[in-house]
């Protein structure tokens, strides 16, 4: 099931408030090789661009259905290309800056994959990250709960996608023992008010559930979702319902 950019972008403003918070962490420096890990559409990687005009940007994104939005976006400053950060890890590039907002969270191992991006880095070179702390989130700890759950556990072969997102005093010791000085790390709410169950449902539909479904048949689907959405009115039974949803915020400079 690919991503569905008009899906995801339903929550346009509530995704785009922890990008604005971490690019004002970055530090404007002049001829910055810059990369966006994730990229998406590409359109806040286009505003990156704009924001640091004396920077060079690079975004990379596994969806081909997010990279036809960024097309149009291209100049001689800004670029795309379709790759993993696996991908990237294993080539022999170098940065200024490594930026990425709300995707790294769908990297595994973390306490592997964090040394090899900031290897990555040339000396002084910036690393601003922003993902949701889907372990303290509720709308994940349900679906996790749920897909652990018969029938849903034979249907899935007994997949769960455990989150590869650690605690902040986790990535505190990673940066400080790869030589991240500067740090500044830190976790923010991010409320969404909801009027009514759908949009909970909604905003989640975009993103974490999907590899779910693309592993359930159709009609599997239908009553994993119908299942999920009771749940989720369960534990939200006053409307409107605030949802806290979490995210950790991390930049750092490499020494």
């Amino acid at each position: 099931m690919p991503w569905n950019p008009k899906i995801y972008n339903q929550f346009k403003n509530i995704r785009f408030q922890p990008f604005f918070d971490l690019s004002d962490l970055i530090k404007d420096e002049n001829k910055m090789k810059a990369i966006d890990l994730g990229c998406g559409t590409g359109e806040q990687t286009s505003i990156l661009a704009e924001k640091f005009s004396n920077a060079t940007f690079v975004g990379i994104d596994s969806s081909a259905e997010m990279l036809e939005k960024s097309k149009v976006l291209e100049n001689e400053k800004l670029h795309f290309r379709r790759a993993t950060t696996e991908e990237l890890l294993s080539g022999d590039e170098s940065w200024d800056l490594i930026f990425s907002n709300a995707a790294l969270q769908w990297s595994d191992h973390h306490k592997e994959l964090f040394p090899k991006l900031i290897s990555k880095l040339k000396t002084n070179g910036q690393l601003a990250i922003q993902m949701p702390y889907q372990p303290g989130n509720i709308l994940n700890q349900i679906l996790s709960d749920l897909a652990d759950e018969e029938p849903f556990k034979s249907q899935l072969n007994e997949w769960n996608r455990p989150s590869a997102v650690l605690t902040i005093d986790e990535y505190a010791q990673i940066l400080f023992e790869n030589g991240i000085e500067e740090l500044n790390l830190f976790q923010k709410v991010y409320p969404i008010i909801a009027e009514d169950h759908e949009t909970l449902f909604n905003f989640i539909s975009g993103s974490a559930l999907i590899p779910y479904l693309e592993r359930l048949t159709e009609d599997q689907q239908e009553v994993f979702t119908t299942e999920f959405k009771q749940r989720i009115a369960e534990k939200f039974p006053k409307l409107p319902a605030i949802y806290s949803f979490k995210r950790i915020l991390m930049y750092g400079r490499k020494r």
